[in-house]
């Protein structure tokens, strides 16, 4: 496939920039947050563009996020023709799925209330397929294979650990693979500095449990900016300099952890900070790809923000404790 130019994209990023008016603004999670009453979320829903609940409940909640994505890949399938580029926002949630029908069927228990919409493949037929051994020609040979492989791994294997190394690398594969078919050097770059945010994480939790080269080895996911052998190698003081500019506060922070002063709810949100400042740059642009990617990337990030502060409140969380837990938000 040809690289589309930007100018193709010229309508689809003039609507979507009308919609990025209805994102979750940080102001409207101070407002969920500060609700008194459960009409006031339901209203603050509506105004972002969710379908209502019937009630503020966790099920109620679930099928209405649910169905606004399920909504926002049909709506970008029919105004866009990038398989690729919405395949890189899909991936996951498939690898979520497969997860779910390993672990279940290991424990002998119904996955049904596990399995997520959203991926490239129905999850019914994923687990139709799933338990009949035949995934079905329109899965990936990468998909069908790690499946497979984790399965047989969690069968055998004393760590059930190494099964989800075994689907994350997998994962990111897939996604990298999508993002570079779409031609797109800014997608490319988000899904790499996932891959390095990730990675920081793994790097700095297996250095403060000592933990050696061979957990590195198994779970750092190839495809970032760092390389993993080189950061199986690093030295502590090493990493903030390793990372890209976006990523360099968060692995200083990382390392400050190591120190005993840094703190872990901090480096977390910093390292997935910088992949949403990197995603933010698609505001400066005019028109593009970029457009579509930051609009995906918005709304994937409003949703777990939505489950973030609702959830929270459900749970009778302190104010605070669920504003610790939120992410900078795209707009």
């Amino acid at each position: 496939m040809a690289r589309k130019k930007d100018t193709d994209y010229a309508a689809v990023s003039a609507r979507l920039r009308v919609l990025e008016n209805r994102l979750l603004t940080r102001e409207r999670m101070e407002q969920l947050i500060e609700a008194r009453e459960d009409a006031e979320c339901l209203k603050l829903l509506a105004d972002c563009g969710y379908p209502e609940p019937a009630a503020l409940t966790l099920p109620e909640l679930e099928r209405s996020l649910a169905k606004a994505q399920e909504e926002l890949f049909a709506d970008l399938e029919r105004s866009t023709d990038d398989p690729d580029v919405l395949a890189v926002f899909r991936v996951k949630y498939d690898y979520h799925n497969a997860k779910a029908l390993i672990k279940s069927q290991a424990r002998d228990v119904d996955a049904a209330h596990l399995l997520v919409a959203g991926g490239r493949y129905d999850p019914q037929t994923l687990a139709a397929g799933f338990q009949s051994g035949e995934l079905g020609e329109n899965v990936s040979q990468t998909f069908q294979n790690a499946v497979w492989a984790a399965k047989d791994l969690l069968a055998t294997s004393t760590d059930p650990q190494q099964a989800d190394f075994l689907l994350d690398k997998a994962c990111y594969e897939e996604m990298l693979a999508h993002a570079k078919a779409a031609k797109s050097d800014f997608l490319v770059g988000y899904v790499r500095r996932t891959i390095d945010s990730l990675n920081l994480r793994t790097v700095v939790r297996a250095l403060r449990a000592k933990r050696g080269k061979e957990l590195l080895d198994a779970a750092l996911i190839p495809g970032g900016t760092v390389d993993g052998n080189t950061l199986s190698f690093a030295k502590p003081a090493e990493l903030p300099r390793l990372f890209p500019k976006e990523l360099q506060e968060a692995a200083a922070e990382g390392v400050a952890l190591l120190d005993g002063t840094g703190s872990m709810t901090a480096f977390e949100r910093l390292c997935d900070n910088a992949v949403t400042r990197y995603v933010q740059k698609a505001r400066q642009v005019p028109f593009g790809v970029e457009i579509v990617v930051g609009y995906l990337f918005a709304r994937q990030s409003e949703l777990t923000a939505l489950r973030i502060i609702l959830s929270g409140r459900l749970a009778g969380l302190e104010k605070e404790t669920i504003r610790e837990r939120l992410r900078e938000a795209y707009v």
